[in-house]
């Protein structure tokens, strides 16, 4: 642990973006430009630009650009505007969180949870040393809780020497969310602090989020998740130098002098998760559809409890009356006996597993779904804008794509089996919200297509639109434009580029999870690995790899047909769109190829 120590322990989260309603109003005004170019550019693609020789590649290309519209829609809807929720002092006793006059006036009781499997017992020890520096401005009641699903000798023997409770069991059911049950079990604190194994809460998380429980229907605070390991990378001068020594590091410099400084190897997976939290995340205030993340969250016992109770019954009335129309139907009776149904019910809630979090790979963003559509309730989310925590990246390609497959997985399970679109209690901004991280993680199939789209022009010189003439660069270049504008001005303080190539590069594993939930198969909870794995990760890239090696081939091919061999059946306007494309697809996949082989220092 001490390398953390010498190399991390030093940096500080960066501040929340700060509002603008200048920024705010430029980014709504070019958003509303960009969609509607976008509506033309697709009316146009439909009506009058398909290769009617050429369906099978031009309709799938035509869809691809539609499902991205979608998301565009989606995405803009997501990103209108920042609503962030009032903050208000920290409370003094439980009285000021409930929803009576009548509440007690003692101190107010958190427990702090950390749930374990394999993690090494002194990477928790450093989490329960900073959860015990937490204060708060009043007397409360702290306590610390190890969850050990690993059953380890050596944690339970950490946990005693820094005042933890050791909680573990006799299985493992519900993988994450079953240890929590089992803790709540054996705990009652007035609030929870959900944390992961790695997770280093700030002393200030509680006075800076408990205050938002003064409304008696904030069901839980989520903070936003920092890695506080990212690698810096190295200077451009420094890497070159490595390679080519003094003249490498005095090109380096030149290159620096002429667009600023460059730095190479510095988060190569894209784990920062600024985008996330402060710009999409927060932006869901508004709709009240912020949704939980697990780690750094802070949950009302009672908001969690009480939405379980509810689905527990009428999980059970369910099949209680699906059970008795069965009955009916082999009886030919039309009311049966009360003692029949009775016994009926009390054998279904014998079976029925009560959850207060849902078992489930995405247990988080479940139960979030679970507590917005309480019916008769209005429980409030709330995305506090400041770091709270710090805890550890995904330092390899292995770890990085475990993470992404259970997060891709996971949600898309929940679309499949109780699909947020039309589950009842549900605003319409919360379906929309919730609709749009699902349809993000559809991507992989469009963005697939995209990625071959070029691939077929520059081998075959067969066009997916009538032809690259004038009319086809006014339509789609304001559409472009307008697009790269507006999300400039709607993420402004957060560059958005590598966000997007990630996201592109992501086409493997997105299609992998959801090739996973179409065959039906349960995604399995996989702990996200806390140290880096050992060895060559470029097996996990070849199809990003392969892309690359087509896009090249097929670059050099095409030019070589027309600008040398006067090949016809491309045109200039064709030759210059798909080399561009290429181009992009080219420098958005080379990022996760190189990180495949990055070696930290």
């Amino acid at each position: 642990m001490s390398f953390y120590f010498d190399c991390f322990e030093h940096r500080k989260p960066e501040l929340p973006l700060k509002y603008s309603p200048i920024v705010e109003s430029i980014w709504q005004y070019l958003a509303v430009i960009a969609l509607t170019m976008g509506a033309w550019y697709l009316w146009w693609r439909w009506d009058s630009s398909l290769n009617m020789e050429a369906l099978w590649y031009a309709i799938p290309l035509a869809f691809a650009e539609t499902a991205a519209y979608i998301g565009l829609m989606l995405f803009v809807f997501n990103l209108w505007k920042v609503e962030d929720y009032p903050q208000q002092p920290a409370p003094e006793t439980l009285k000021d969180v409930l929803d009576t006059l009548h509440g007690d006036d003692r101190p107010l009781s958190i427990d702090v949870f950390f749930p374990t499997y394999d993690e090494d017992p002194e990477l928790v020890r450093l989490s329960i040393i900073d959860a015990r520096k937490i204060t708060y401005t009043h007397p409360i009641d702290i306590n610390i809780y190890v969850l050990d699903d690993g059953k380890r000798q050596a944690m339970e023997i950490v946990a005693a020497e820094e005042s933890a409770r050791y909680i573990t069991r006799n299985d493992n059911t519900g993988f994450k969310a079953g240890n929590l049950r089992n803790a709540m079990e054996q705990s009652s604190g007035d609030f929870i602090v959900i944390c992961d194994a790695d997770t280093r809460p700030f002393p200030t998380i509680l006075e800076n989020t408990l205050g938002y429980f003064r409304d008696p229907d904030v069901a839980w605070v989520q903070t936003p998740q920092w890695f506080y390991d990212l690698p810096n990378g190295k200077m451009l001068p420094d890497l070159l130098e490595k390679y080519l020594s003094t003249p490498g590091k005095l090109l380096g410099k030149g290159i620096e002098k002429i667009i600023g400084p460059v730095s190479i190897g510095d988060d190569p997976f894209v784990n920062d998760p600024k985008m996330f939290y402060d710009i999409i995340q927060r932006r869901r205030n508004w709709v009240n559809a912020s949704f939980c993340c697990g780690a750094g969250s802070i949950h009302r016992r009672d908001a969690v409890m009480e939405a379980a109770l509810k689905c527990y019954a009428d999980n059970i009335e369910q099949q209680v009356t699906d059970k008795s129309k069965d009955l009916r139907k082999i009886t030919g009776e039309k009311n049966l006996d009360d003692g029949l149904v009775s016994m009926v019910r009390h054998n279904i809630a014998h079976d029925e597993e009560f959850t207060p979090y849902r078992f489930h790979v995405s247990e988080d963003i479940y139960t979030s779904l679970m507590l917005h559509s309480d019916q008769g309730r209005n429980w409030k989310s709330v995305m506090h804008p400041a770091v709270e925590s710090k805890m550890l990246s995904p330092q390899d390609l292995l770890s990085w794509s475990v993470q992404r497959f259970k997060y891709a997985g996971g949600t898309l399970d929940i679309a499949r089996n109780d699909n947020p679109v039309f589950r009842k209690g549900l605003s319409m901004g919360q379906r929309i919200m919730y609709a749009s991280t699902v349809w993000s993680y559809l991507g992989g199939i469009w963005n697939a297509l995209f990625l071959i789209a070029p691939l077929v022009y520059l081998f075959t010189a067969i066009a997916p639109v009538s032809a690259y003439t004038a009319d086809f660069f006014i339509h789609i270049l304001p559409f472009l434009i307008a697009m790269e504008l507006a999300f400039m001005m709607g993420t402004w303080g957060i560059a958005g580029y590598r966000s997007k190539a990630s996201y592109l590069s992501f086409f493997p594993v997105n299609l992998s999870a959801i090739w996973t939930v179409i065959k039906g198969e349960q995604i399995k909870f996989k702990v996200t690995p806390k140290d880096r794995q050992e060895g060559n990760f470029l097996h996990l890239v070849w199809p990003q790899a392969t892309v690359i090696g087509l896009t090249v081939l097929g670059l050099l091919y095409a030019s070589v047909q027309y600008f040398l061999l006067g090949n016809h059946d491309y045109s200039l306007g064709g030759i210059l769109i798909n080399i561009f494309w290429g181009l992009n697809n080219i420098l958005a996949l080379s990022g996760i190829v190189l990180a495949a082989l990055w070696q930290p220092e």
